[in-house]
Formats: C-alpha cells, sequence, structure tokens
C-alpha cells in the first residue's frame, strides 16, 4: 500500500474517531475532553520535511476547527506541535535512525523509552496550548492546570490504547 494512500486512509479513520465517536461524549466534569486526533501528526514519518509537515498539520487543525467550531484554535496547537516535532525527533534518537525513510515513530523504531516521551512531550505541548488559549476566555488556575492534566491523561491513554490495537509495522530498532 502506497505511503500517501496509508495516511489517506489513517486520516479519515482518525479523524472519524474524533468527530463521530469521540465528540459525542461529553466533558467529564468539565476537565476532560477526550482529543485524539493529533495523533495524525505524531504518527507520521520520520523524512517528512518542514514546510509539508507544516501543512499537513494546518489542515488537519482546520478540519477539526470545522467540526470543534473553534476557528483557528485547533490549528495553531497543530502546528505549534508540528513544529517543534523535527528538534524532539532529532533530541531522542540518533542521527542515522531518522535517516529510514518512509519509517513512522513507533515503540519499535525508536526504542520504548523515547517513544513514550515523543509522545508525553508533545501531547502535553498541544493540549498546554490548546488549553491556554481557552483559559484565556476564563480565568481559573486551578481549571487551566486540572483540564490540562486530566485531558492529556485520557489522550495519551487514547493512544496507547490505540498503538496496541493498530498494528503499525516498522523495522526493530
Amino acid at each position: 500500500m502506497s505511503l500517501l494512500f496509508k495516511n489517506i486512509v489513517r486520516f479519515i479513520f482518525i479523524m472519524f474517531f474524533q468527530i463521530f465517536v469521540l465528540n459525542k461524549i461529553p466533558p467529564l466534569h468539565q476537565f476532560i475532553v477526550p482529543y485524539f486526533y493529533f495523533v495524525f501528526i505524531l504518527w507520521l514519518p520520520f523524512n517528512i520535511k518542514r514546510i509539508p509537515l507544516l501543512f499537513i498539520s494546518f489542515a488537519v487543525g482546520m478540519v477539526a476547527d470545522m467540526f470543534f467550531k473553534t476557528p483557528g484554535l485547533h490549528a495553531s496547537a497543530c502546528l505549534l506541535i508540528a513544529y517543534v516535532r523535527p528538534f524532539l525527533i532529532n533530541l531522542l534518537l540518533p542521527k542515522e535512525a531518522t535517516d529510514w525513510g518512509n519509517e513512522e515513530p513507533t515503540k519499535n523504531t525508536m526504542g520504548a523509552v523515547p517513544y513514550v516521551t515523543y509522545l508525553i512531550i508533545l501531547t502535553l505541548l498541544h493540549h498546554f496550548y490548546l488549553i491556554l488559549l481557552e483559559w484565556m476566555q476564563f480565568g481559573s488556575f486551578l481549571y487551566f492546570a486540572g483540564k490540562l492534566i486530566a485531558t492529556s491523561l485520557v489522550s495519551l491513554l487514547l493512544i496507547m490504547i490505540a498503538d496496541l490495537f493498530l498494528n503499525r509495522k516498522s523495522k526493530l530498532r
């Protein structure tokens, strides 16, 4: 299966899951809003260049914004993690690991600890920025901190479950 076709199918599946499953779940105690759509950006291949990565991330964020009815909020958070992603990959992996071509970040290609670190940092960064922009309207720091922690934990749990059930083939590190 070609890389482009595989990523288009993955994008449709992830957005379908976010829109028709996760968006239908009412927020739990005003803190937990499960976000999963940004995992598409995290799972893109290592060798994708920065400019196409930013355009793809902007498109992912705008599609999410259309369904969340938040113009630009999710697009800006997606652009932030897309901008930081190459720097983080270069910090976590030796140079030869990022020259693997079409390989994707997985625990097999990166190793378990770097992969989990990669997921945690980018998830926290995405949610921090997203909730910070939302929090500027409401005000309470405890609300901000609680929502950041709770939403990040739920999103990380969803990503880990998806990693277990989706068979993403890759080379062993």
